[in-house]
């Protein structure tokens, strides 16, 4: 049930993102984009569909096993690709926001914007977790240990 509400929130993320980005070459301003801003913007745009894919697989994953007594084995991959879709959610942030950056104040302001986004993502979703799941395994020893 945690793993679905993680889901759904990814999903809501994702739609936003993507609702914005199919939004943008209906705007009077887009033809004036630069080749790299219409790049990033169509890469943008190709990471927001295919991370929506990603976060669809567990529902599809799910409705072939159903009832076939592979909880684990769906728990399992639901989290591997949650945690791809993470990563897709993250790059699409940072691909987002530079775009932004870069039209609104310029390019350096743009991949000053992506990297600083990319450096907090990093922290925030790779390190904080890994060093969050060693202090729980050291924990653990511990009271291995301690019994």
């Amino acid at each position: 049930m945690e793993l679905i509400q993680e889901l759904r929130v990814l999903q809501t993320g994702v739609q936003i993102l993507a609702g914005f980005l199919l939004t943008l070459p209906f705007q009077a301003r887009f033809p004036s984009l630069d080749a790299f801003q219409k790049g990033l913007y169509l890469a943008d745009v190709s990471l927001a569909a295919l991370t929506t894919a990603v976060i669809l697989l567990p529902v599809s994953v799910h409705r072939r096993l159903f009832r076939q007594h592979l909880k684990a084995a769906l728990v399992a991959s639901a989290d591997n690709i949650t945690k791809f879709a993470l990563g897709g959610v993250g790059l699409l942030s940072v691909g987002s926001a530079a775009l932004v950056f870069d039209v609104t104040a310029g390019r350096a302001a743009g991949l000053t914007a992506g990297g600083v986004l990319l450096a907090v993502l990093l922290v925030l979703l790779v390190y904080v977790p890994a060093r969050l799941n060693r202090e729980a395994a050291k924990r653990a020893g511990a009271g291995d240990s301690a019994a």
